[in-house]
């Protein structure tokens, strides 16, 4: 099966739609041509600063219509993996509204004494202040979760620190290591699956990162698409031990089914 006559897409947001509020090349023909083809798509992101309305939103600013449904993030896999663990749980929250508001549907409350969790996303609210208290938590016995394990991400700017990269410190400072939802944690790519509908094999996910995107594909056995539109180049590409099924300049060229050769 070509990657054209695949029934369900499954896509990164940051480095494959856009760049910070910038609109890459040949994502509107993209989206155009997956919702001509009645393919069942979902965008997939480890950002975990905005809801699915506030996603919707943006693509709205960039042209786009897309509905809620389409998108899940790693505020909400965190919700639900927290819940999961513990129904009346609290945890200290650093992150954005996304995160936060995820949290809350699932009846995680905020708690900045003697939380359960210490939970970390995306913020550019990010200070010393903040580092101090979580570790002090940590130390105290709250457990350390991470939105994602990105550790960069793009922007409009360049590259730019991403939740790894935040979670570090209280990483390095109390000895603990973090669990991370997102991608390439497969709780991700089975709620995808779920969510769209498709057996694996009728799934493609296209990514612009060799370490999350692609690898959460060939751990699920999904096939993979990467784009060199975001974090990923073709020198960087040489690095890894495995390499994606198809690769494109950008998701506009999806379409022709071409791959290129690296």
């Amino acid at each position: 099966m070509s990657i054209t006559e695949k029934k369900g897409f499954i896509c990164d947001m940051d480095g494959v739609i856009y760049h910070g509020n910038k609109i890459l090349p040949g994502v509107k023909e993209f989206v155009n041509w997956l919702q001509e083809e009645n393919k069942h798509f979902l965008f997939l992101t480890n950002s975990s600063e905005r809801s699915p309305r506030e996603l919707k939103q943006k693509l709205q600013r960039m042209g786009l219509d897309v509905d809620e449904k389409h998108f899940y993030t790693s505020a909400l896999a965190t919700a639900t993996f927290i819940k999961s663990q513990n129904p009346s749980a609290t945890a200290y929250v650093i992150g954005e509204a996304g995160l936060i508001n995820a949290l809350y549907d699932c009846g995680i409350t905020m708690n900045d004494v003697n939380p359960d969790y210490v939970i970390v996303g995306e913020t550019k609210n990010y200070n010393y202040t903040s580092i101090e208290k979580a570790v002090g938590l940590v130390f105290k016995g709250a457990k350390l979760v991470g939105t994602n394990p990105d550790m960069t991400g793009p922007s409009e700017n360049g590259i730019v620190p991403a939740c790894k990269a935040l979670v570090s410190p209280i990483e390095l400072t109390t000895g603990c290591s973090a669990y991370y939802l997102g991608k390439p944690n497969p709780l991700m790519m089975k709620t995808g699956l779920k969510m769209l509908g498709v057996d694996v094999h009728e799934a493609v996910i296209v990514g612009d990162r060799m370490d999350t995107d692609i690898i959460s594909g060939i751990e699920s056995e999904i096939e993979t698409a990467l784009v060199l539109s975001g974090v990923t180049t073709p020198e960087t590409l040489k690095l890894y031990p495995y390499r994606p099924k198809y690769i494109f300049n950008g998701v506009g060229e999806i379409m022709g089914g071409k791959s290129i050769k690296l």
